[in-house]
Parts: structure tokens; C-alpha cells; sequence
């Protein structure tokens, strides 16, 4: 394959091909920075328009949205604080509190070289890689990857900020959201009341535009967080960052890139959890964890290198084996099948030329979009300059039509304001909504490893317990869990030996 890359990077720098690979990718930027739409979106569009055109044109467009779509997620995620999709939720934790702090240029240049980083990275690894990496995923079973779930999970608990027996209550709810609809084996309906809406299930969008969008209009509103967030425009142009940011944060950008490319590369996983793993892993790391969330450097950087690092890892099963690394790549496929192909350990070998093209792709156009990025940026925060009774009124329509356009039904919105209440609530009573929109997300996979499980063992779930590299993820699970209540009993009993 790597012999095949020059040509590969000819075909992307033919005159056609490299203007459409520009206007997918800002059209993916532009997609991704929305809420409630991604560039998984603007895939869904293009596959009826690629019937006609050739396979090299088909993925030019198809992976530029793809990389578009998940470097631009933090635009709106550091300007406004909602995430354009489940890739950023990380970022808005310290990119909007940078923001308010008057630093959203620096914010900004953070996730924009973080999601350069993790894009070439990740790509210039799956090239040299991909055979290997692949072979690692392919050796997991089912038990496993849950495990790995649970330990996603639970790391993100063990981290929630306040108590984390709240985080523990969050993420059994959100467990419980993602159980209702029809069983995945029997089909029997739960939790769905009656009501035909439910029967496919809660849409992630809809949850996302109420927990988030929809609560930090309604808190913001009720704390009267009217005023305009500082700007400084004087230093939008230009990189915006010193060589200095990046060599300080590298420890947190080379651990985030391998939690990216290992989950994203994990079948099924995907951005959305690997910047919240990476944000965790990031905080457990720093020496000052009590910064994260007031606008940290390291918490932006973990998250948007991760995620992006995820594009790159979830590529490497989608063309090595047959199997989508994500969601977005689950369209790919499908592009891929219609074009007569077949992914799979043979595909590399057949088509050295075209596996080759989705690497180039992804690569020339990283380094496109972060050249666009860079020189535009200054009209990112202009969106701060409008009133806020508008910039509120054209989230909640944003949020609305993203959830009506998700499922095509009023009964999302009703949903939307019905998790928007609940995104309030949890505000009120201090529990974090992070292990909640995790374990929704994840609770699916949860259920379908530990029954393929339990039936690949015939029932025996020791097996969870007997295989090393599960027994390892669930003892990290466990001590996630635990050992932040036993550090804060050592320090509690350490501070009343003091005291006396």
C-alpha cells in the first residue's frame, strides 16, 4: 500500500478532485460545528450523488466530509459551549470556560492544531500500521469489549466532579435510557409505555440536544449569564499559539493520540468516546486537576487530539476488516459495497491504489482544513457579537430542527424539552451529565457483548473473568470506581490527624 502512495496522492491533487476534497471538507466543517447536524450528515447526502461518479471521485468527497466533519465539532463547542457532535462533548468542559475567560482566539488555535495533529498522526500510524493494529482488534472478543465499555464508563464516573456516587446514579440512568425500545434478541418492547414513538429507541441527538443545548439555555437564562463573553480579536490571526503550548502539553497529545487510535480502531467505538476517555486520562495525569473545567489547556488538547486520532483508528477495520470503526464509517462501507468492493484482509492486496487514496485523502485534506481554519478563524467568534436573546433563539431552532430532522417526528422535540428539563434538574442537584450521555451511548454495545459473551461460553460468565485483557479493563473499571472514594477517605482521615 504505501507503494501505491504516490500515485494515490496524484489522483487527490488532480484540478477536479482537489476542489471537490476543499468544498466537502469546509462543508463538513461547517456541518460538524453545527449541533444537532455532523458530517456524517453530509455523507448520508452525498451517497445517492456518487451512483454516477467514479470511485476515486465517489471517496474523495466522501472522506473529506468525513475528516471535516470531526475537526470542525469544536467550533461551536468552544463558542458557545454545545458540541456539534458527541466527538467534542470533552471540549466544551474547559473550551467555553476559555472562552468566557476572554480567551476564545487561544481556545480556537488549540482545537484547531489538536485536530491537525490527531489527523495526521493517527493517518501517517494506520499507513504504516494498519496491518498490525488490525490483527490486535481482530484478537478481542466479546468480553473484551465489554469490559472495555465498562471501564469507559467508570473512568468518566470516577472523574465526575462533586460525589461519585451522583456520577454512579447518572450513568445507571443513562443505562437505563438506552434499554428502552425493542430488545436487540426477543424484540420485546421496554420501557415504551405504549407509545409507538419509542418502540426504535431514544435518538442520541435528541438526548444531546436536550441535556446540553437545551440546559445551557434554560441555566444560563435562569443565572442571568446575560452579558457578552469578552473577545480578544486583536490576536485572532495567525497560529495563535507559541511552539512553547505545544512541547508543554506533549505528554497530554501522545497519550490522547494513542487513546484515539485504540479506540477508534476498536469496532464500534468511535470520537465520541475517546475524547471523553482522553479528557479523563488527561485530568488523572495533570498535577493541577483542579484546573479542568475552568479553562485548561490540556483538557482542549486531550479531547481534539483524541477525537480526530479516532478517524485515523477507525478506518484501519473498515478497510483491513470489513468492520466499522464508528458510526460515520458505517457509511463508508456502505459507499464501498455499492461500488461493487469488498472490504475485508484482502482488500489491501486487491486495491492497493484506492486503500492508498483514503489515506492520501485524509491527509492532504487535514492539512487543507487546518490552513482554512487558521486563515478564517478571526469570523469564528463573531457569533459571540450577537445578543444573547437571539443567539438563545437560534439554538433552541437549531436544536429543534436537529431533532425533528433526526427522526422526522414532533415527538423528538417534545423529547428534546423533556430532556432539556431533566439537563436542569441534574444541574440543580450537581450530578454530571457526562456519565449519563456515556453509558447511553455505550449501554446498547454493553448489552450486546455480554450476551454474545454468555452464549459464545455457553452461559459460563467467568469467562469475563479467566481472559487476561478483559479481567485487566475491569479491574481498571473497579478501581475507577473506588479508588477516588479510598484517596478522599485517606485525605479526609490525613487532615483530622493534622487538625489534632
Amino acid at each position: 500500500m504505501i507503494g501505491a502512495l504516490p500515485q494515490a496522492i496524484g489522483i487527490v491533487l488532480q484540478p477536479l478532485n482537489f476542489l471537490l476534497m476543499i468544498l466537502c471538507g469546509v462543508i463538513g466543517c461547517i456541518l460538524g460545528a453545527i449541533p444537532g447536524l455532523s458530517g456524517g450528515l453530509g455523507i448520508t447526502l452525498l451517497l445517492p450523488m456518487t451512483f454516477a461518479l467514479s470511485t476515486e471521485v465517489s471517496f474523495v468527497m466522501l472522506v473529506a466530509m468525513f475528516v471535516g466533519g470531526v475537526s470542525g465539532s469544536f467550533i461551536a463547542a468552544v463558542l458557545i459551549g454545545i458540541p456539534g457532535s458527541a466527538a467534542s462533548i470533552g471540549t466544551c468542559y474547559d473550551g467555553y470556560p476559555m472562552t468566557k475567560n476572554g480567551q476564545a482566539a487561544k481556545a480556537l488555535s488549540i482545537g484547531i492544531m489538536g485536530s491537525f495533529i490527531g489527523n495526521v498522526v493517527s493517518c501517517v500510524v494506520a499507513i504504516l500500521c494498519s496491518g498490525a493494529i488490525a490483527d490486535v482488534a481482530l484478537s478481542l472478543g466479546p468480553w473484551e469489549y465489554f469490559s472495555l465499555c465498562l471501564m469507559a464508563i467508570t473512568m468518566v464516573v470516577g472523574l465526575s466532579n462533586g460525589s461519585v456516587y451522583k456520577g454512579l446514579l447518572a450513568a445507571f440512568l443513562g443505562l437505563a435510557l438506552s434499554c428502552v425500545g425493542g430488545d436487540m434478541v426477543t424484540s420485546q418492547l421496554r420501557f415504551t409505555f405504549g407509545n409507538t414513538n419509542l418502540y426504535g429507541g431514544i435518538n442520541v441527538i435528541v438526548l444531546l440536544m436536550g441535556v446540553f443545548a437545551l440546559q445551557q439555555v434554560a441555566t444560563a437564562y435562569a443565572k442571568n449569564q446575560m452579558t457578552m463573553p469578552p473577545v480578544d480579536t486583536a490576536s485572532l490571526g495567525g497560529i495563535g499559539l507559541k511552539l512553547k503550548d505545544i512541547t508543554e502539553n506533549m505528554k497530554v497529545i501522545v497519550v490522547s493520540l494513542v487513546i484515539g487510535l485504540f479506540i477508534g480502531f476498536l469496532p464500534g467505538m468511535g470520537s465520541g468516546i475517546s475524547n471523553l476517555i482522553a479528557y479523563g486520562q488527561a485530568k488523572k495525569m495533570d498535577k493541577h486537576p483542579e484546573k479542568f473545567g475552568t479553562g485548561y489547556d490540556p483538557g482542549i488538547w486531550a479531547t481534539e487530539v483524541s477525537n480526530n486520532a479516532g478517524v485515523g483508528g477507525a478506518l484501519i477495520p473498515m478497510i483491513s476488516l470489513g468492520i466499522p470503526g464508528d458510526a460515520t464509517t458505517v457509511l463508508l462501507l456502505s459507499a464501498m459495497t455499492i461500488k461493487g468492493l469488498t472490504p475485508g484482509p484482502m482488500f489491501i492486496q486487491n486495491n492497493p491504489t484506492l486503500a492508498a487514496l483514503i489515506y492520501a485523502i485524509m491527509l492532504i485534506c487535514s492539512i487543507a482544513i487546518v490552513v482554512i481554519e487558521l486563515l478564517t478563524k478571526k469570523w469564528f467568534p463573531y457569533l459571540l457579537k450577537a445578543p444573547y436573546h437571539y443567539l438563545f433563539s437560534a439554538i433552541l431552532v437549531i436544536c429543534f430542527m436537529g431533532a425533528f430532522t433526526s427522526t422526522t417526528s414532533m415527538f423528538s422535540v417534545y423529547l428534546v424539552l423533556g430532556f432539556g428539563a431533566l439537563g436542569v434538574l441534574m444541574d440543580v442537584f450537581g450530578m454530571p451529565t457526562t456519565p449519563l450521555m456515556l453509558s447511553f451511548i455505550l449501554g446498547s454495545k454493553i448489552e450486546s457483548y455480554f450476551r454474545m459473551g454468555c452464549s459464545y461460553a455457553r452461559g459460563d460468565v467467568t469467562r469475563f473473568v479467566t481472559r487476561p485483557v478483559s479481567l485487566i479493563f475491569l479491574l481498571i473499571a473497579i478501581y475507577s470506581v473506588v479508588g477516588p472514594i479510598i484517596t478522599k477517605k485517606i485525605k479526609a482521615s490525613r487532615a483530622a490527624k493534622k487538625a489534632e
